[in-house]
């Protein structure tokens, strides 16, 4: 897998050393829940972030709690403040840079990275961005998680391609970092429109990518959506197949976050080999150099 650059490399040779991110719940909702909307299918109650800090806590304690389990496993290591769940853009900017700056006053803390929507970067949360961009490290997450419009209306992503670009193009027009994120398994697809998202991405040529397997938890509308329509995500040896044809059509310039899920293993129903995520690695790592080399030979 040494023909992509991977996030801990990336880490290594920019900061030289350890970096690890800290996820915060910064208390903020989604457009898509509001007016008792469920959000995304794959939408848990915790807004994708079940890993993350507690959003009764400040930021602060937050990071706090976050390096007193890292610094555990590391030493001289640095962090990147990680607004995770839900829409980390979706509120006045004033209320957003108290958080952000509160993120950056923490030690340790070398910069953020921020998950939202396409649909919540008004002008001016962007010229708020782009201030940020100018003296920190910072990233932007979006969850693409699809190209294919008949997709996005069965998860209920809430909008359309070219607002997602429009995004895009407005982020890396002020030089700020973007990682898209894209799901393998969604209800209606097969491994073609799969790999029609990853040519997408590429023509989008973001900063990083985010591959995630698909997977039912209790707490999200797929859990409904699965027991009345018969949905099943994939097996694994189908999701590795997808993401490592993926990753073999994938822009080798595009900086690779993350290769499958992480659920909540207590809420996980199916399937189950998602809660050995280091099995999965292993086999993502080893077809992905078979077909290298199958390649090579050809």
């Amino acid at each position: 897998m040494d023909k992509h650059k991977y996030l801990s490399q990336f880490f290594k040779e920019n900061f030289g050393g350890k970096v690890a991110k800290i996820s915060i719940d910064g208390g903020f909702t989604c457009p898509n829940r509001i007016a008792g909307g469920e959000g995304c299918l794959f939408c848990t109650e915790k807004g994708a972030g079940e890993f993350s800090g507690d959003s009764g806590k400040s930021i602060s304690c937050q990071i706090a709690e976050g390096r007193a389990i890292m610094d555990k496993k590391w030493k001289n290591i640095g962090y990147i403040a990680y607004f995770q769940n839900y829409t980390n853009t979706y509120s006045d900017v004033m209320r957003l840079k108290k958080l952000y700056d509160e993120a950056l006053s923490c030690e340790k803390v070398l910069g953020l990275a921020i998950a939202t929507r396409p649909d919540c970067l008004g002008n001016d949360v962007l010229e708020l961005l782009d201030d940020y961009n100018k003296k920190t490290f910072l990233w932007i997450e979006l969850g693409l998680q699809t190209s294919n419009p008949n997709t996005a209306d069965i998860i209920n992503r809430g909008y359309d391609n070219d607002v997602f670009e429009d995004s895009i193009h407005k982020l890396h027009k002020l030089g700020i970092r973007t990682v898209v994120h894209l799901i393998g398994g969604l209800p209606g697809e097969k491994k073609k429109q799969f790999l029609e998202s990853v040519h997408y991405i590429n023509k989008i040529r973001p900063w990083g990518i985010k591959f995630h397997s698909i997977y039912i938890q209790k707490n999200s509308p797929l859990y409904q959506f699965s027991d009345q329509t018969g949905f099943e995500p994939l097996e694994m040896h189908e999701y590795i197949d997808w993401v490592t044809d993926g990753l073999m059509l994938l822009n080798k310039k595009v900086i690779v976050h993350r290769l499958t899920g992480d659920p909540d293993k207590k809420l996980l129903v199916k399937p189950m080999w998602q809660k050995d995520k280091l099995k999965v690695l292993s086999e993502i790592k080893r077809i992905f150099d078979l077909k290298n080399k199958i390649k090579s030979r050809s």
